[in-house]
């Protein structure tokens, strides 16, 4: 008799592929496999695994998932709710103390769209929020509680009001993309064309040097002030950077397709998003020295934020999804 022994990962949104192995399962005939009420379309299947994808129908929620011929068994997974659409994200989103969640449309090079920045309350209202930045690319809030944001085609970096109004803080920092502060007041911003610069009272100095990315360089401070960079090149695989207080860059042992947007949750432990084709997904560095375990997956990801009280968003290029 069939039988279920794991689900991996516990987590997805819609396109996202979900593993499912256990034993038994027809090597004749494809079982039919469903998430709640939805059949889902399965990728591959042999008598000890099947890969399946989450159909967009399923939107939100734990769903059970059922394989045909498995009786008296039920597993389950969480699968993201669509929160905002009709983006254009090209790093994390983030929050404000409040949960709010800004996002942006950051359009294509020069394109100057109509709202650059959204603001998503937590019942999910869509609120333009920012116009008038051409290509608004990186987000993150300051220590004086301010929003700041990149423009990748002037190479600028803009603080914005509560009311939306902005002014621009720093210049000439090239392909201007990841934003992150550190606990001293210092703002580091990726240029993606190879230096990390640090920034404060508008004076941009050289931090570090990196290999050139063919997409954006994304940032994430750690809570040890260790500043952490993807960028993803030509290669075949990337590393995650890990760069000390003092400019020295090391990599962490485990590379990734095309790593994303990086983001620490509330307990300090670092999450990667990585863009491979046909196994995107949020992969967790329990360990910054060993391996990384994949906890969410989903089509195209590029970007995630944790909110403050325990939310977690990954966004695609045009969608934001939510899980509690």
């Amino acid at each position: 008799m069939p039988t279920i022994t794991s689900v991996s990962p516990l987590r997805a949104v819609e396109g996202g592929r979900v593993t499912i192995r256990g034993s038994g399962f027809s090597a004749d005939a494809l079982p039919a496999v469903r998430l709640g009420d939805v059949p889902a379309r399965i990728a591959f299947a042999s008598t000890t695994r099947l890969v399946v994808i989450v159909p967009a129908e399923v939107n939100g929620g734990r769903v059970d998932v059922k394989v045909s011929g498995v009786s008296l068994q039920t597993a389950y997974i969480t699968v993201g709710a669509r929160w905002a659409t009709g983006l254009h994200q090209v790093d994390n989103p983030v929050f404000d103390r409040r949960g709010n969640l800004f996002v942006t449309y950051s359009g294509s090079r020069g394109q100057e769209s109509p709202v650059s920045i959204f603001r998503v309350t937590s019942d999910g209202t869509r609120e333009s929020f920012v116009s008038g930045i051409v290509n608004a690319t990186s987000l993150a809030f300051g220590p004086d509680g301010l929003l700041y944001v990149s423009s990748r085609f002037e190479g600028s970096v803009y603080r914005v009001k509560e009311d939306g109004v902005q002014e621009r803080v720093a210049s000439d920092l090239g392909v201007a993309c990841g934003l992150a502060f550190d606990d001293d007041g210092w703002l580091y911003v990726g240029d993606r064309s190879g230096t990390i610069f640090r920034v404060r009272d508008g004076r941009a100095n050289p931090f570090a040097t990196l290999p050139p990315s063919v997409a954006a360089f994304h940032l994430a401070m750690s809570n040890a002030r260790e500043l952490f960079v993807t960028g993803p090149t030509l290669n075949a695989y990337d590393p995650v950077y890990r760069i000390s207080r003092e400019g020295e860059v090391r990599t962490l042992p485990c590379p990734l397709g095309r790593p994303q947007g990086l983001a620490f949750d509330g307990d300090g432990t670092l999450h990667v998003v990585d863009a491979l084709a046909g196994a995107s997904g949020v992969y967790r560095f329990a360990g910054l020295e060993r391996p990384p375990e994949l906890v969410v997956s989903g089509a195209a990801l590029v970007g995630l934020a944790f909110g403050p009280r325990g939310e977690t968003v990954v966004t695609s290029n045009d969608t934001a999804y939510r899980f509690d």
